[in-house]
């Protein structure tokens, strides 16, 4: 990621999450909170490239995924996760150097799980829509 990008994302308001593992391979991934919602945004680079040089569908499901993820923790209270199942529309190509934001949406939390929907966006541009049940693990 550029500095200038960066410096783009912090005077929006966006701040970098902390991340380990496979997301700190494609990151980093930002958020943010706009009107108590979260939102979450992936600046694209030239490792998120498929074959066809546009964004890899499994970079735009991932942060779907995780961003529905953490707003099931922030939603529930909750901090142990996992996601039990996942649906991914694609709706249009993401292309390289675009910024994808998530605004995932809660529909439901039961006691032990939690619905959320989103859709990734470029501009304004609907790059897919997802849904997601997230099951509230017992703590150890």
């Amino acid at each position: 990621m550029t500095k200038s990008a960066a410096a783009r994302m912090k005077s929006d308001g966006w701040e970098i999450v902390d991340t380990s593992g496979f997301l700190h391979l494609i990151g980093p991934l930002w958020q943010r909170v706009v009107d108590n919602s979260h939102e979450y945004a992936l600046v694209t680079e030239d490792k998120h490239h498929n074959r066809r040089g546009l964004v890899q569908g499994g970079v735009i499901m991932t942060l779907a995924d995780r961003s529905c993820g953490m707003t099931a923790r922030y939603a529930s209270g909750k901090e142990q996760m996992a996601t039990v199942q996942f649906d991914t529309h694609f709706v249009e190509s993401g292309k390289i150097g675009e910024t994808l934001v998530s605004r995932p949406h809660v529909v439901r939390i039961t006691r032990s799980l939690v619905f959320i929907t989103t859709e990734v966006t470029a501009a304004s541009r609907v790059i897919a829509m997802a849904s997601g049940v997230f099951k509230i693990l017992k703590s150890e």
